[in-house]
């Protein structure tokens, strides 16, 4: 087993309006990694698309000491560092170009009965691979409180966009809903330093969202929840830290 590696160049439809690659751009490049590495293994979308399986997300911890920039080329480094029963833990890396650490994430995988919507055994139905048991960030992705009150909300609306390949609305856009529901001056002046997400339940094409965020100095918890029947569909804390 060896790592899996590339670059990317941060183009300019990936910043946001301070030139800094968009949390939305940084969790795909996560996912691009992920899948290409699991590719190359022969556990990538081929596989699953063959066999009824699919990849679900169900964690991540992010700490970010710097975002990068526009026209900055940055280097990831992707590797499964743990394996469980029903999850997979896949750990990650970004250099910049001097070669400095500015970002770390692990992320957890449960494989799933793309029909019966269901978790399956890895070790029954995944051909034999090795991990690294190298740990980037040393998280056991602990569970995240709920908002205790309500210091802003938002709705939204799935777009057809949303939608990944898996019929569901994709990883990425979690952090995007909870990072609009904190005030706009304030994200002008922080950027969100360590990003954890607990996924709970699908959300699917057409349905409108609610997030509920409470938010503590330097600090902010967030759940959304579908409005039609409430179930929660995720909770994510992040911290935030001064440019």
């Amino acid at each position: 087993m060896k790592k899996w590696e590339k670059e990317y160049q941060i183009r300019t439809y990936e910043c946001d309006k301070n030139s800094n690659l968009r949390v939305l751009t940084l969790m795909n490049i996560l996912q691009d990694m992920a899948d290409s590495h699991a590719s190359d293994l022969g556990l990538g979308l081929e596989f699953c698309l063959k066999n009824g399986f699919a990849w679900v997300g169900s964690n991540y911890h992010i700490q970010i000491s710097r975002l990068p920039m526009l026209h900055e080329t940055i280097r990831v480094e992707t590797w499964p560092s743990a394996e469980k029963k029903l999850g997979a833990v896949r750990d990650f890396v970004v250099y910049d170009a001097k070669g400095n650490i500015i970002i770390t994430a692990s992320s957890q995988w449960i494989l799933i009965d793309f029909i019966r919507k269901r978790p399956i055994s890895l070790k029954d139905h995944l051909p034999e691979y090795t991990v690294i048991p190298e740990r980037a960030l040393e998280t056991d992705f602990p569970k995240l409180p709920e908002p205790e009150r309500i210091d802003c909300s938002r709705t939204f609306s799935v777009r057809f966009d949303d939608i990944d390949i898996n019929r569901h609305v994709n990883n990425a856009v979690y952090p995007l809903w909870a990072t609009e529901c904190v005030d706009h001056e304030f994200r002008d002046s922080h950027f969100p330093a360590e990003i954890e997400i607990a996924f709970k339940k699908e959300c699917r094409l057409g349905e409108d969202v609610g997030i509920a965020s409470q938010i503590d100095d330097l600090i902010s918890n967030h759940s959304v929840k579908a409005l039609s029947d409430g179930r929660e569909l995720a909770r994510l804390r992040i911290k935030w830290q001064k440019i």
